[in-house]
């Protein structure tokens, strides 16, 4: 038998690490969730996302995390609790900080906190290319709009307000499906040719930070595999640079997840009298793994990452 070449065990190692949780029975997810959460009261249950899970269901989805919230009450209650409740939604590619809530009415609250922006969400990203300057706010609208061409689709993209008319700056009318979007953003780490970032949205729309960060920034997410060209649907086409530290040729780019994390969510109090809630969520081991390849800085209390997602059978 010949052994795997290191572009093989660094492929298998990604594969892995993310497509573990996405087609094993309900009751594993449920257990593995019940592994990640990292906090709990009388009102809500905060887990830590893995990475490729919907949270919805819809067309070829096989399972999601609304499927397995009877399953995961039950372990933690007991046969005769009810459901748990979806309090916002996060990506199907993006982990980390996901809140549920016991009661209808405490989903309902939570809900509106995010609707009205009072929850703080920060935002761990590795990116291709160093953002300039370091630190900064992108505050571009995003429109969605239909990719002509061979693979005919959909994309978030930038609606500015403004565009560049023989030297000079002219405001565009802005366009009705338009939608504000501000993110905040910082380089926590950085070599020449990819950096670590905390991202902190303002607002809240769909693919908001991959779009900023690729459009407006031009440093798009590490294995964004839709927002790194706008033309086509393929695989993220990496800098040599970045594909030798991975261990990986061009052709095998298709196997690097997105690398997004929601880090930090901080809700206000619920009751009166309470305090405000901060929740942090370490990044998946396969984050972590890559931070190290590519010779980024890693905070200290997220050395070993969150191991239970790429492990839902047990260690």
């Amino acid at each position: 038998m010949v052994p795997p070449s290191p572009v093989q065990r660094r492929v298998r190692e990604l594969v892995r690490f993310t497509q573990q949780l996405q087609r094993v029975h309900p009751n594993v997810l449920a257990k593995a969730l019940s592994r990640g959460i990292v906090h709990q009261d009388k009102d809500l249950v905060v887990i830590n996302k893995p990475y490729g899970l919907p949270v919805h269901g819809g067309p070829g989805v096989q399972l999601c995390i609304s499927d397995v919230l009877p399953i995961l009450a039950k372990i933690l209650r007991g046969h005769k609790a009810e459901p748990l409740h979806l309090c916002h939604r996060l990506d199907k590619e993006t982990t980390g900080v996901m809140v549920l809530a016991w009661e209808k009415e405490v989903a309902h609250q939570v809900q509106e906190l995010f609707r009205t922006r009072q929850v703080t969400k920060k935002y761990w990203a590795i990116t291709v290319r160093v953002p300039v300057p370091a630190a900064g706010v992108v505050d571009i609208p995003i429109i969605e709009k239909e990719v002509q061409g061979q693979q005919q689709h959909h994309k978030m993209t930038l609606s500015p307000s403004y565009h560049m008319d023989n030297g000079k700056m002219v405001r565009v009318r802005p366009s009705r499906n338009a939608h504000l979007a501000v993110t905040q953003y910082r380089v926590l780490s950085s070599t020449l040719s990819s950096a670590l970032l905390e991202l902190q949205p303002i607002t809240g729309i769909k693919h908001q930070l991959r779009v900023h960060l690729a459009f407006g920034l031009d440093c798009p997410v590490l294995g964004d595999h839709k927002y790194s060209d706008w033309n086509r649907l393929a695989p993220q086409k990496l800098p040599v640079g970045i594909l030798k530290k991975l261990g990986l040729p061009q052709s095998k780019a298709r196997h690097v997840p997105l690398h997004l994390h929601a880090r930090q969510l901080t809700l206000p109090a619920l009751q009166s009298g309470k305090e405000e809630l901060s929740l942090v969520c370490k990044p998946p081991l396969y984050f972590v793994r890559s931070l190290r390849h590519l010779g980024l800085g890693i905070p200290s209390q997220d050395q070993n990452g969150d191991e239970d997602a790429a492990h839902p059978g047990g260690r």
